[in-house]
């Protein structure tokens, strides 16, 4: 199953590229740049380069622009999406840190449901909001939220994150309900993983999985460990296995590696990655 991932990079001058990528010596090589990997979406691309090839898997191709905040390498990225999905042959598209536009996402979701055969769709970050914010949630496969963003997909009316309501932030005791209020409101993917102290799988019929060993509290201020679990769970959906069980696996894994490493509150998710292929054979 070729996998997509489609994202921005923080840097100004980076070019839309679109190419294979490897990971190698805690940098991530997207055709002819070179970038570190600190979190975002090249910890994203990092994570999922690793677990591909630990699955036999081709390498992801990465779909990127260089953005920091002006929203200049998002419109890039829109567009080209927008004209390369008719020659689509990828049957996962996973969509990460893009500036929320709602136009331009249903531009593209018009076209995914006008393809013959239809990707599976994995939404996280800023994609993740504006999948909610334009009404079709309910078109993805899998979205990948923290307790705050899972606040957000449960207010059916916040228009943006910035306007969440108060109450709903709660503590993880709080997440069943908040899951409970997003599928309510049709504001939730397929599937949801819920990251955080117990990181959780569900869909509207309730909580699929629950997973919260081994806890490794000094992974918590380790920026991207997020973006690698999404990583991990779309190169696990790309072997075959099912949405909820590559993701329920996926978090096992990211929990794994931290107990692996054993790491100190300094490292960077790129020294995390290192202990991957062995975390992921372990789970395996």
């Amino acid at each position: 199953m070729p996998l997509m991932i489609v994202g921005t990079v923080p840097y100004e001058n980076f070019p839309l590229t679109y190419s294979g990528c490897s990971f190698k010596d805690g940098r991530l090589n997207l055709g002819r740049e070179s970038i570190p990997v600190l979190r975002g979406t090249p910890a994203l691309l990092a994570a999922a380069c690793i677990a591909s090839e630990v699955l036999g898997l081709e390498k992801p191709r990465a779909l990127v622009a260089g953005d920091i905040g002006l929203g200049d390498g998002s419109r890039q990225v829109y567009a080209h999406i927008v004209k390369y999905l008719p020659e689509c042959n990828e049957q996962i598209i996973v969509f990460h840190y893009l500036q929320p536009d709602v136009d331009w996402h249903n531009r593209i979701l018009i076209k995914i449901e006008e393809l013959d055969r239809r990707p599976i769709l994995v939404a996280d970050a800023g994609y993740m909001y504006v999948a909610k914010m334009s009404g079709f949630a309910a078109s993805y496969d899998l979205f990948t939220p923290d307790v705050g963003e899972m606040a957000f997909l449960a207010d059916e009316s916040a228009p943006h994150p910035f306007y969440t309501r108060g109450f709903l932030l709660q503590e993880d005791d709080g997440v069943p309900e908040l899951i409970r209020r997003a599928y309510e409101h049709e504001n939730a993917a397929r599937y949801l993983l819920v990251k955080g102290k117990t990181d959780i799988v569900a869909s509207v019929n309730g909580i699929v999985a629950d997973i919260s060993e081994p806890c490794v509290e000094n992974m918590e201020p380790i920026g991207g460990t997020g973006d690698s679990l999404t990583g991990i769970v779309a190169a696990l959906i790309c072997c075959g296995r099912s949405v909820p069980e590559s993701a329920a696996l996926g978090a096992k894994t990211n929990r794994i590696v931290g107990h692996v490493a054993n790491p100190t509150p300094a490292w960077s998710i790129a020294d995390l990655l290192s202990c991957l292929p062995q975390a992921l054979r372990d789970v395996l």
